[in-house]
C-alpha cells in the first residue's frame, strides 16, 4: 500500500510539473490551451477554468499526461466537455500552436523537460540547504587482487580527494568514481592515515561497466569501514515479535541458538536467515543472564525471504561523530551545488544511454514503473531527505529522456523544428506520420524491455 501510494504521489508530482511547463510557456506565447490532462484513460475529475475555458482533467492511468493546444491540423478532433466547434474565427486561429514562430514552438516543447530539471535543482537546493549527512570515507578491508589492492590502498585510510576534487562522504566518492569511470582509465586518489598522506593511482580500465553501475566501490575493491559494535539492543518495536518475547532496550545479546554473538552484525545475520524458526536467545540485562525464545516473522526484500523481530541498533553520539559527517551549505552555495549535481546527473544519464546503445553497458539498467514504484516505497520509508533525493533523480531522468530525438517525445518535435529552421518550411504531414509510427514503435520496445527488466528483478532479486 505504501509503495502504491508513494508511486502515485511521485508520478503525479513529476507529470504535473512537466505538463505545467508546457502549459505555462504556451500561455506566455499566446497559444490557446484546450485541455490539461494528468494521466490517461477514463477521466476521474473534469473542470473548466479561465477565459479560454481550458478543460482540466485527472484521468485513471497516472503514467503520463498531456497539454492539448489549438492546432489547425487537429481542428474538430479535440475532446472537450461540449461538442467542439467545426471552425474557428480568424482571430482564434492566430492563437493556434502551428501558427507560432519556430522559436516559440521550440520554447513550448522544451518547457516540459526544463521544468523537470528545474524541479530537480529546487529539490537538491532544499537538501543541500538542510545539510547532507553521509558516512566518512574511511576504508574498510581492501578486496584482494582488486584494482584497489593493486593501487596499495590499506585498511583505515580516509579518502580526501579524487582527481583533485574534495570528498567528504562515501556518497561523493561513489558518485565521482562512477563519473570518472566513464571518461578515464584511472583516477588519482589522495588518502590519509596516521597523519600521513598517500597518493594512489586507481586503474579502472578493467572494471566491468555493468558491475560499476551497480556498485562502483565493490567493483574497484573498496569497502566501507564498518567498526564492530556490541550486539546491544537500542530500540524495540512496541507489540512486535521481540517485545512480546520479552526483549528490552539495552539488552546485550550473548548468543543465538547457543552460537556466540560478538557484534551486532552477527545477531542481525542470525535473525535474517531464520524466518519462521524458533530461536533461543541469551541476553545480559542488569548483570543478569536471561534466556528467551523468539520466532522471526517472514518478510520479502528484493525477491528474497528474510526474518525480522522488530529491534534496532542505536548508536551513541560519540560513535556517530566518528562515522558520519554533515555538510552544510549557505543558500547561494546550495543553489550552485544543486545546479552542478543536476547537470552532472543529466550528462551521466546521456553517457550511460550512449553506452547501452553501443553495447558497452547492459540493457539491464533500463527500469520501468515497477522498479520506480519499489524505489519510491523504499525511499519514503527511509525518511523525507531520501525521498526528496529520489524524486529529484527521477525528475532528471524524465527530463533527459523526453529530450531524446525520438518522434512523439518532446525531443522528436524539437528535431522537427530544428530541421524547419534549416529548410525554411515545416515538416510534411507524411514525414510526421512516418515519424510518429517509428516513435511509437521505439517507445513500445523500450516499455517491453523496461517491464521485462522489472519482472526479472522481482523474480531473481
Amino acid at each position: 500500500m505504501i509503495m502504491a501510494l508513494t508511486f502515485l504521489l511521485t508520478m503525479s508530482i513529476l507529470v504535473t510539473v512537466h505538463e505545467y511547463g508546457h502549459y505555462q510557456v504556451a500561455k506566455w506565447c499566446g497559444v490557446r490551451i484546450l485541455k490539461f490532462s494528468i494521466g490517461f484513460g477514463k477521466p476521474l475529475w473534469v473542470k473548466r477554468f479561465g477565459k479560454d475555458k481550458t478543460e482540466f482533467v485527472i484521468a485513471a492511468i497516472p503514467l503520463g499526461g498531456y497539454v492539448k493546444m489549438l492546432d489547425e491540423r487537429e481542428v474538430g478532433a479535440e475532446s472537450t466537455l461540449e461538442s467542439p466547434p467545426a471552425t474557428y474565427s480568424a482571430e482564434e486561429l492566430t492563437r493556434a500552436f502551428n501558427r507560432q514562430s519556430v522559436a516559440k514552438r521550440i520554447a513550448i516543447v522544451m518547457a516540459g523537460p526544463m521544468a523537470n530539471l528545474l524541479l530537480a535543482i529546487g529539490l537538491y537546493w532544499i537538501l543541500f540547504t538542510m545539510g547532507i549527512v553521509g558516512m566518512k570515507p574511511i576504508l574498510g578491508k581492501v578486496i584482494a587482487q582488486s584494482p584497489a589492492a593493486i593501487a596499495n590502498f590499506t585498511y583505515g585510510e580516509t579518502i580526501q580527494k579524487i582527481n583533485g576534487k574534495d570528498v567528504a562522504s562515501w556518497q561523493e566518492v561513489s558518485w565521482i568514481l562512477l563519473n570518472e569511470s566513464l571518461k578515464n582509465n584511472s583516477v588519482e586518489i589522495e588518502a590519509s592515515s596516521s597523519n600521513e598522506t598517500h597518493i594512489h593511482q586507481l586503474d579502472l580500465s578493467h572494471v566491468d561497466p555493468e558491475a560499476a553501475a551497480k556498485d562502483i566501490l565493490t567493483a574497484s575493491g573498496l569497502t566501507i569501514n564498518q567498526p564492530d559494535v556490541p550486539a546491544k539492543i537500542g530500540e524495540v518495536t512496541k507489540n512486535g515479535i521481540a517485545d512480546l518475547a520479552g526483549l528490552r532496550a539495552n539488552d546485550l545479546v550473548l548468543s543465538v541458538n547457543k552460537t556466540k554473538v560478538s557484534v551486532w552484525g552477527d545477531f542481525v545475520q542470525e535473525v535474517r536467515r531464520n524466518p519462521n524458526k524458533t530461536l533461543a536467545i541469551e541476553v545480559l540485562r542488569n548483570s543478569n543472564v536471561l534466556n528467551m525464545t523468539v520466532k522471526p516473522e517472514q518478510f520479502t526484500e528484493n525477491g528474497k525471504t528474510f526474518g525480522r523481530i522488530g529491534v534496532a541498533f542505536k548508536m551513541d553520539e560519540a560513535e556517530q561523530d566518528k562515522l558520519f559527517v554533515t555538510t552544510h551549505y549557505s543558500m547561494p552555495e546550495a543553489f550552485i551545488k544543486a545546479t552542478e549535481k543536476t547537470w552532472d546527473i543529466s550528462v551521466f544519464t546521456l553517457k550511460m544511454l550512449g553506452k547501452m546503445l553501443t553495447g558497452q553497458t547492459s540493457l539491464k539498467g533500463v527500469s520501468g514503473p515497477l522498479t520506480i514504484a519499489s524505489y519510491a516505497g523504499q525511499s519514503s520509508q527511509m525518511g523525507l531527505n531520501v525521498f526528496i533525493g529520489f524524486l529529484a533523480l527521477i525528475s532528471i531522468s524524465i527530463g533527459v529522456l523526453n529530450l531524446l530525438p525520438i518522434p512523439v517525445l518532446d525531443g522528436g518535435h524539437l528535431m522537427y523544428y530544428i530541421v524547419e529552421i534549416f529548410t525554411g518550411k515545416p515538416t510534411s504531414d507524411f514525414a510526421l506520420n512516418i515519424g510518429q509510427r517509428i516513435g511509437f514503435f521505439l517507445l513500445g520496445c523500450m516499455m517491453i524491455l523496461a517491464f521485462y527488466n522489472d519482472i526479472n528483478r522481482l523474480i531473481t532479486g
